[in-house]
């Protein structure tokens, strides 16, 4: 193998990976100067250049001319008689140059060096690969399915790295095929045995975030302001957004004519619904905007525990708390507030609050029942089983148990 073999191998790594010709140059340089220093012990007396272009690589010996008789390491010294065949005019004390020829290294170490700049360059593209999607995380990126494996998708890029969709981060209605083309966000890039490893997400707030710029002029112009996004990914959305432009209606223009610019937002993340809310300082209004569609009667907050008593007209209660509590939980998370809901209008005088029955009930359970607006037996008994156990978090067994004492409560 020589100089230019081994040039040749180097150019063509370097045409599939994105490195300059500088940093070429110096792995060039570095790499054969430490084969050198452990072939000679030093390399102070050596030239090494580079031509990236021309494909070249020289190697020169700097050796002092000393006296015959007197040369006491060949590889820095040279004698006198020796010079003087090179150039007659050479003086003792002067520098004679020779050039290196690769067949001095022996094939053995030709191999090891180009292994050795081989290594090097994938561990300069690693690094390249890390930096550059970590400076991405956040963004939207889209590639080809490339595999799909149970618990995550390989994704390939426009340059063919590897980025990682794990089922985590993926919508639970989504399903992609090889070959198939996906967007998402990159969430966070890690080191793992020295190899990047991208993480992509579909189920981020930023993922949405993202797609309302692409979607909204406004947005990405900075018209409107998003103030915060909260999910149950493909189940439910709420955004709270702001203009600082009086002309601009930022609910409608993030919604469009007729649905028109969410539609497609939508239907990228699997039919979510995505509530769009004007945002406002005021905590009772953005408590209010935050349980759309229900209609709130009226709101008692406590700012210090950052919790709010909301109460509702009996019909509007399911609207306020949503298919499987999820509208109650993202208006609390959207608001910061801890959300409570209540009844209002008249009170069933035959009816009994649910704190009657602590001595009975584990607190807990109450409090299960209470934060999906349930606050007396009768609000209990009207559900059935099968919808609390969507709405709670208790068992079948634990609901029934509670309906017996409920019930027992009345006959």
């Amino acid at each position: 193998m020589d100089s230019l073999e081994l040039i040749d191998s180097f150019s063509e790594f370097k045409e599939l990976k994105n490195i300059d010709k500088q940093t070429m140059q110096h792995v060039l340089e570095d790499v054969f100067r430490s084969m050198l220093k452990k072939k000679f012990n030093t390399d102070e007396h050596i030239d090494v250049i580079v031509n990236i272009d021309k494909g070249d690589v020289q190697i020169f010996l700097n050796k002092e001319i000393v006296d015959d008789g007197e040369v006491e390491d060949p590889n820095t010294e040279i004698a006198y008689s020796d010079a003087i065949k090179i150039e007659p005019d050479f003086e003792i004390g002067e520098e004679v140059t020779e050039e290196f020829k690769f067949e001095d290294f022996g094939r053995r170490n030709i191999l090891s060096l180009r292994q050795n700049l081989i290594s090097r360059i994938m561990d300069l593209e690693k690094d390249h690969l890390y930096k550059l999607y970590k400076e991405r995380i956040g963004e939207i990126v889209t590639g080809e399915v490339y595999q799909v494996w149970k618990k995550e998708i390989m994704v390939l890029d426009d340059e063919g790295n590897e980025l990682i969709l794990p089922k985590s981060e993926q919508i639970p209605s989504d399903y992609f095929k090889k070959g198939e083309s996906i967007r998402a966000v990159v969430a966070k890039v890690d080191m793992r045995n020295s190899n990047p490893v991208i993480i992509l997400s579909r189920t981020a707030p930023e993922f949405l975030e993202r797609l309302f710029e692409l979607e909204v002029p406004e947005v990405f112009d900075g018209l409107i302001t998003i103030k915060n996004i909260v999910r149950e990914p493909g189940g439910r959305a709420k955004v709270a957004v702001e203009s600082y432009d009086d002309r601009v209606d930022p609910v409608g223009a993030c919604v469009g004519m007729k649905g028109s610019r969410i539609h497609g937002i939508v239907r990228e993340l699997r039919n979510e619904n995505i509530d769009v809310i004007n945002y406002t300082s005021n905590p009772t209004l953005y408590i209010t905007r935050a349980l759309s569609p229900a209609k709130i009667s009226s709101i008692e907050i406590d700012d210090e525990a950052m919790s709010a008593k909301v109460f509702l007209k009996p019909d509007q209660v399911s609207l306020a708390i949503g298919k499987g509590g999820h509208n109650i939980k993202l208006a609390g998370k959207l608001t910061g507030y801890e959300l409570d809901v209540y009844r209002e209008g008249e009170v069933d005088i035959e009816d009994v609050d649910l704190d009657e029955f602590v001595d009975e009930i584990d607190e807990w359970i109450i409090d299960e029942l209470k934060a999906i607006g349930c606050d007396t037996a009768k609000s209990v008994l009207e559900i059935d089983v099968e919808d609390l156990v969507k709405r709670t978090d208790l068992e079948e067994e634990t609901i029934e148990e509670v309906f017996k004492i409920l019930r027992a409560e009345f006959e």
